[in-house]
């Protein structure tokens, strides 16, 4: 009779065990392997004036901080002004670097400073303002340490991330905390699928890294939604599965070609409503070649449904300009399947 009252005590342990054990005991390791391949980026504009090294422009991230004298004294060296810092990370040792467009986009000079604190001078390979990508390029006199590419689709909310970077324009730190959530649109732009994540990201940790504990690079870190400019744990960063073929692209054409239809395209007004409306046509544009009007109703794209208008814009998109599409339409209620030639999406489209 003594078995099921020892059965019983095990399955009440069973039960109240810990279904998450704190792992792992420490990110030393973890830290140790992959900091050496995250990078600081100044972006600095080249000033005549003798008295500006000694009254330096502080970074807007810097104002009102406890760093803001540190910057000073350690810019009274220079002979640039710097305008604005980031993060970024190494990718091939001949000296690829990943970061993000708003922090190299407009820049005069970009100067990257690596882990051991050598300084190089960084040029533009290419860039993407709709996605904020941008790839630059030092020359070492030696092969750098570069990291790995992760899959961010096998993270679940709840996983450790590692982020690294250079916030408030300190040199390299690391921060860590768990995937928040997936697929999150802040309004940066039409093809918004960013990570929530709520490990600390501050003003420069921009373009840093996020690594799995595998120590390979799951997102690039974006953006952060603070009303006190400081880590509030809502951090932003692209995924790996985005920025990788972007990077990809960058390096061998320097620009992104997306695909384009040429409509203005509306969500429907009711969960219940199938497909997407046309609300406008551009003339010339490739709907307006292939039939389509105003009133239409797209439904799938290439037979995957769709219901949102950001839906249609990102199937197009990864389509090649020139390549053949089937669209299922709905015209005054009745389905059809449209061919459209894809084109190639204008540079000043936002949409």
């Amino acid at each position: 009779m003594a078995a099921p009252a020892v059965f019983g005590e095990k399955l009440r342990r069973d039960l109240t065990a810990p279904l998450v054990r704190l792992t792992p005991p420490s990110f030393a390791p973890l830290v140790r392997r992959v900091v050496p391949s995250v990078v600081n980026i100044a972006v600095t504009e080249q000033d005549d004036d003798a008295d500006s090294a000694k009254t330096p422009k502080i970074p807007p991230a810097l104002k009102g901080t406890p760093f803001e004298k540190q910057f000073r004294e350690r810019m009274k060296q220079d002979t640039d002004e710097v305008v604005g810092a980031g993060s970024g990370f190494i990718i091939d040792p001949s000296g690829i670097i990943v970061t993000n467009n708003h922090v190299v986009g407009n820049a005069e000079r970009i100067v990257v400073s690596l882990a051991d604190g050598t300084r190089l001078d960084a040029t533009m390979v290419g860039s993407d303002d709709l996605t904020d990508i941008a790839v630059i390029r030092v020359h070492p006199k030696k092969p750098l340490p570069a990291v790995r590419w992760g899959d961010s689709r096998a993270l679940q909310v709840g996983d450790w991330v590692l982020a690294a970077g250079n916030p408030f324009g300190l040199g390299s730190s690391v921060t860590a905390g768990i995937l928040s959530a997936r697929g999150r649109d802040i309004g940066a732009g039409p093809f918004d699928d960013f990570l929530q994540l709520d490990a600390p990201i501050n003003p420069g940790n921009s373009g840093g890294p996020s690594f799995d504990m595998r120590g390979d690079v799951v997102a690039l870190n974006t953006a952060i939604v603070s009303p006190t400019g400081g880590s509030v744990g809502l951090g932003f960063a692209i995924p790996s599965e985005i920025v990788a073929p972007i990077v990809a692209q960058l390096r061998l054409k320097g620009h992104i070609d997306r695909g384009w239809l040429g409509v203005t395209l509306d969500d429907p007004s009711s969960d219940d409503d199938p497909g997407v409306d046309i609300v406008s046509v551009d003339r010339d544009g490739p709907a307006a070649h292939a039939g389509l009007h105003v009133g239409d109703v797209v439904l799938a794209v290439n037979g995957t449904k769709v219901d949102t208008a950001r839906s249609v814009i990102r199937a197009v998109a990864a389509i090649a300009p020139g390549s053949p599409i089937s669209l299922r339409v709905s015209h005054h209620g009745h389905a059809s399947d449209v061919p459209v030639i894809v084109g190639r999406r204008p540079e000043d489209r936002t949409d």
